[in-house]
């Protein structure tokens, strides 16, 4: 029978061959066929494992040449054969011809005239066939050839060595050069034998970063194929087996080698990606000296088809729309060493995770002081640095995102806090892979995934290569030396703290600030570097919407814009490097001041962009110009905090500057409160009527209808109604809500304030809103007269003060106008003396000097006042003119 059209798979020896049909949606099926009538020496065969006593056997004389003529002839051409005979165990005699039929070249006759075989003895059947191989038999001793030559042939014995002495140096001594082998048998798609030439090695090589499936040895000594694993056997077997190619040798793995193997035709290892024969291994994947790259890009290739071993892929970011994969965006901040949030150009936020990083973390048990909260920015090792290395690269520019995979929730343990989704992704600006970076400098760590876990960065190959090279140079966490440490003094909040460093800051003039945090568009929290410490900042001269507070019991909601506000600080300044000049400090022992970013001024802009109004205290400062004229233009635009701004019909009495005569217009008014900085609050006498007809009103009113106690949530800001000492209710304004049980209000027609519990208050009916009667008491303050700044001079100017007008009708007089509230003189109704310049007398208060030229008649009289004072010694003068040289310490300007 003449069976055509196989190929020569594998030369078994001088004289086996096995050969296979055309592959028809499988691996085709194999048969081994002996030439008859021939011998050619046996090859070499190592000893069984299993049985400690057999030797090694070494090639008989000529074998080695006689296989590799037969391979050299056959493999992977098309032959023909006839099968002569066939043993009760099944092995089959028979012919090859090479090509299509019998026509072609009879190999055993090729092998004999070559002197690589003998004719079997006792053939002496006088047939066609034998007669043919007499003929070349005699030929080829005529010719001496091959095992007719001179000598035994022990030239073509091998040395065949079956093991490596030292491996390791044994593939650094090739230096990555390609070294001529033969493939003698392919175990799986990744892992084959390898004569290496001209030395003589049997090894085992392992593809460099990838796997096949492989045979699944079982109890009972059978082999379990995995899906695919035959398919992928078949795939290099019948590329590779026995051919000539040459193997870069990588690495080795106990007595394996990883390689590289080269054919004229391609690579495989990237060839059994591409076809999703295989998958890309992380342990081995760096040593691919074509770089690993490649290799991912020959998987992605499969995995996006779907081939083979890939029929099931589902990518991890399959579910995302392309522009949710890819997207550039702002970075608004960084949250600690592995995640930042972006503005995305929708406007919306976005906290994106760097993909496969571990940030700096405590190692071994917790050595922190129990009693010392741990900070984890300060009190981590490293952490820091990466923070800032990240916050410096990244505020406030763009960044390209390429989401690699979405990380599920995870509920907490002991170490860490319960994480919600994650969105992680590879992050790089101006090309430079920032997670990259990252782990170079020794600032985190690479995360190591199981080999079928796909929820990892694009880039995995960089990151464990960039982790290896800070390994080896010792960069920070991988560092022998001391962990930097951070000594960050927290003063914020700590009043004692505070009062000893304010000084100092006061000095310094601007200092260098990071901003660490934006609890509202004015409040702040500072980390300045020079000084190694935290402070809560307050922004000055302005005042800012109030946000929503919690407090126990209570909601309170925020002012309109404080959101924006706060959104609008955080936009501008968050984590950005800037400069404050510290004033002062309130009494919670936070600084109050200015700050300035890329040199313009935050409390101005915030005023600019009419999220702020100006604050009277701003009347002192450099800024008070700039702040006036920005928001003078943001009421003009009548948006966010002055929408509802009704502009002020202004008053005759406002001095105007050109006027030579200071115009005294004295009106009726009734005092009825001081303030403990000698402020007053009075009431009109020509409108009291109408005040005391609408309280006539309102107390009927509420007696046919008393408020249901605890109804009424006061809310800061609210007019309401509050009942006094007297056991009268009279109208209010709700100023500071501290506990249901203290709630401070402000009688808007009398001035006085007090603290009440939400049970004394009530809701103010709209028929005796400000609408029907506008707020009666106005507040004051006096002109030309300086309020002593020390506690006991001030108390002795208002006690007096309280003595001789609290609750009496007086004439006033509107001055001049300042920020905050108006500036007056009073007179006493009966004397027409004025109160002021009383004060001045008694030595109570100094002189507030005016440059105005109106004023400098009443400024001579009240100083001509303060020096008959002086002279005679009293109150404040009682130790003589203290202003000339301690002024400055005891806080007096002349």
């Amino acid at each position: 029978v003449v069976h055509n059209l196989h190929y020569g798979d594998t030369v078994l020896s001088g004289c086996a061959i096995i050969v296979r049909g055309q592959p028809r949606g499988g691996p085709p099926p194999e048969r081994q066929i002996n030439l008859s009538n021939i011998r050619a020496g046996n090859l070499a065969r190592r000893a069984a494992a299993t049985q400690p006593d057999a030797k090694d056997t070494p090639d008989e004389p000529w074998a080695f040449p006689a296989r590799e003529f037969l391979r050299k002839k056959l493999i992977g051409k098309e032959v023909c054969f006839t099968i002569e005979n066939k043993t009760p165990q099944g092995r089959e005699y028979g012919m090859i011809y090479l090509g299509k039929d019998t026509n072609g070249e009879n190999i055993a006759e090729s092998l004999v005239a070559e002197g690589l075989a003998t004719r079997r003895e006792g053939m002496r059947a006088n047939n066609p066939e034998q007669n043919r191989l007499s003929e070349c038999e005699e030929q080829a001793k005529a010719a001496k050839k091959g095992m007719w030559s001179e000598g035994n042939g022990s030239h073509t014995i091998r040395d065949l060595k079956y093991t490596i002495e030292n491996p390791r140096h044994f593939v650094d001594s090739h230096h990555q050069k390609p070294v001529n082998a033969i493939i003698e048998h392919v175990r799986d798609g990744s892992v084959v034998r390898a004569l290496l030439l001209p030395d003589y090695y049997l090894v085992t090589v392992m593809l460099s970063g990838i796997k096949c499936p492989t045979f699944r040895r079982e109890a009972d000594g059978s082999e379990t194929p995995e899906p695919f694993a035959a398919e992928a056997k078949f795939f290099t077997e019948s590329r590779l087996l026995q051919r000539d190619v040459q193997i870069i040798l990588e690495s080795c793995h106990n007595q394996n080698i990883l390689g590289t193997i080269l054919h004229p035709n391609g690579n495989i290892t990237e060839l059994l990606l591409k076809e999703g024969f295989a998958r890309c291994v992380d342990w081995s994947i760096a040593v691919y000296t074509r770089g690993a790259e490649k290799l991912r890009a020959a998987e992605r290739f499969a995995k996006e088809r779907r081939l083979r071993i890939w029929r099931d892929y589902v990518a991890p970011t399959a579910n995302l729309d392309q522009k949710d994969k890819q997207f550039v965006a702002k970075v608004m901040q960084v949250l600690n060493a592995d995640a930042i949030v972006v503005k995305l150009n929708s406007g919306d936020y976005k906290t994106i995770h760097l993909s496969s990083i571990r940030p700096p973390r405590l190692e071994g048990e917790n050595t922190q002081d129990k009693n010392k909260k741990l900070r984890p920015l300060y009190d981590i090792p490293y952490m820091f640095e990466a923070r800032e290395f990240l916050r410096k690269k990244l505020i406030g520019k763009k960044v390209n995102v390429t989401v690699d995979y979405i990380r599920p929730a995870s509920p907490a343990t002991e170490t860490v806090p319960a994480f919600s989704e994650r969105t992680c992704a590879t992050v790089t600006i101006g090309g430079i892979n920032i997670a990259e970076a990252l782990v170079s400098k020794g600032l985190a760590t690479v995360i190591r995934y199981r080999q079928d876990d796909d929820q990892r960065s694009s880039h995995y190959d960089e990151l464990l290569a960039a982790e290896a090279r800070a390994i080896k140079n010792g960069k920070g966490l991988h560092s022998k030396k001391e962990v930097p440490i951070h000594r960050v003094a927290d003063i914020s909040g700590d009043t004692q703290k505070a009062k000893q460093f304010l000084p100092f800051l006061q000095r310094a003039g601007r200092s260098e600030a990071v901003v660490e945090y934006v609890f509202s568009g004015s409040r702040l929290k500072l980390y300045l570097p020079k000084e190694t410490c935290l402070i809560t900042f307050l922004l000055a001269g302005i005042e800012c919407p109030r946000g929503a507070r919690n407090l126990p019991g209570l909601v309170q909601e925020g002012e309109p814009f404080s959101e924006e506000a706060t959104l609008f600080t955080k936009e501008l300044v968050l984590q950005r490097e800037v400069e404050v000049e510290v004033e002062s400090m309130d009494k919670a022992g936070n600084f109050i001041g200015w700050l300035h970013i890329d040199g313009a001024n935050l409390s101005v802009l915030l005023v600019e962009h009419a999220l702020s109004k100006v604050h009277f205290t701003a009347e002192r400062s450099s800024y008070y110009k700039s702040l006036l004229s920005a928001e003078e233009a943001a009421k003009q635009k009548k948006e966010k905090v002055w929408a509802h701004y009704e502009e002020q019909p202004v008053e005759e009495v406002m001095p105007v500057l050109e006027e030579k005569e200071r115009s005294a217009s004295y009106k009726p008014v009734f005092v009825t409160e001081i303030t403990d900085d000698l402020h007053f609050y009075v009431q009109d006498v020509e409108t009291g009527t109408q005040l005391e007809k609408l309280m006539e009103n309102m107390r009927n009113d509420i007696a046919s209808h008393p408020p249901v106690e605890g109804s009424y949530a006061p809310r800061r800001g609210e007019f309401c109604i509050a009942k006094f000492v007297d056991g009268e209710w009279y109208r209010a304004r709700v100023e500071k809500v501290e506990s249901p049980a203290k709630i401070h209000v402000f009688y808007i027609d009398y001035g006085n304030r007090e603290v009440l519990p939400s049970t004394r208050l009530g809701t103010l009916s709209p028929a005796f809103s400000t609408r029907v009667l506008p707020a009666q008491a106005t507040e004051y303050a006096f002109a030309f007269i300086q309020v002593p700044q020390d506690d006991d001079a001030r108390t002795d100017a208002v006690d007096s003060v309280v003595r001789d007008i609290q609750n009496t009708q007086c004439l006033l007089n509107v001055e001049h106008l300042s920020a905050g509230c108006p500036h007056v003189t009073l007179q006493f109704a009966d004397s027409k003396g004025d109160v002021g310049l009383g004060l001045v007398k008694e030595g109570l208060v100094m002189v507030e000097v005016r440059k105005e030229k109106q004023f400098q008649k009443v400024i001579t009289e009240y100083l001509n006042a303060q020096e008959s004072a002086k002279s005679a010694r009293l109150n404040l003068w009682r130790y003589g003119d203290f202003r000339a040289d301690d002024a400055d310490e005891f806080g007096y300007s002349r």
